[in-house]
């Protein structure tokens, strides 16, 4: 057997051997990606989460026969200790890259910006545990982008700052925290018609799209450096906090 394999779930599944390409059918994808996602687990847990329309006896039965048709794998990829299951120590998957580059350092967390977006978990796949694994991938690159760009803000690199803000909004335009850096980097900057015109912008897509309004803590935040005046217009007037201004 060959001693080097890479398990990709981003984007869809795929399993490579080298540079060569590795059929796996369904069954035997979904107890590859399941094991891979969670390290290691019991065979109970993988028979009863795979299988679960089966009795339990049918479940581990299902369970045996997908060992066995991996087994005859050229590449080795799942090992077995008794009942614990888990990737073969020289399988490498995307997915643990993925959290490599977001937690370990600054300058890996550029790449997970640099790329423009998250690739989704198992595209097409709606099990309930991926969904689950789906939107904890989803949360941490958010938290990610957010957390350079907060970084970037407090360095006085405000285009860092912004540039990994609206990545973030790119992904999630309804979340309120990047729209929220967003206000505040344009207020650092002195941009204090663009930091008006982000929030009013933010109400407008929140009052549309979900009839509610950004939370009184974004508008204490554009208050703090920005009040309005009353106007003849439809749209508010602004006098700077410590200065005259329109």
């Amino acid at each position: 057997m060959s001693d080097v394999a890479r398990l990709r779930l981003l984007d869809g599944f795929a399993l490579d051997c080298g540079s060569k390409p590795v059929h796996v059918t369904k069954t035997l994808q979904r107890l590859l990606a399941f094991v891979a996602l969670r390290r290691q687990a019991t065979r109970p847990l993988v028979a009863g989460t795979l299988w679960p329309e089966s009795d339990e006896p049918k479940a581990f039965g299902r369970l045996r026969t997908a060992l066995w048709r991996l087994h005859q794998f050229d590449v080795a990829v799942l090992a077995v200790d008794g009942e614990m299951l888990r990737l073969h120590e020289s399988v490498s998957v995307d997915v643990d890259d993925l959290l490599c580059s977001v937690q370990d350092s600054d300058a890996e967390a550029h790449d997970v910006l640099r790329s423009g977006g998250l690739q989704e978990l198992l595209p097409g796949w709606y099990d309930d545990w991926v969904l689950l694994d789906r939107e904890r991938l989803r949360q941490l690159y958010l938290h990610t982008l957010e957390k350079l760009a907060l970084r970037d803000l407090r360095a006085g690199d405000f285009a860092g700052a912004l540039e990994a803000v609206l990545v973030a909004l790119r992904a999630e335009p309804l979340r309120e925290s990047p729209h929220r850096l967003l206000l505040e980097i344009h207020l650092a900057e002195g941009n204090y018609s663009e930091a008006i015109y982000t929030y009013h912008a933010y109400r407008i897509l929140l009052r549309r799209e979900l009839g509610v309004n950004p939370s009184p803590g974004m508008r204490r935040l554009l208050d703090a450096a920005v009040e309005p005046v009353s106007g003849t217009g439809g749209s508010p007037r602004y006098w700077l906090a410590g200065g005259v201004g329109s």
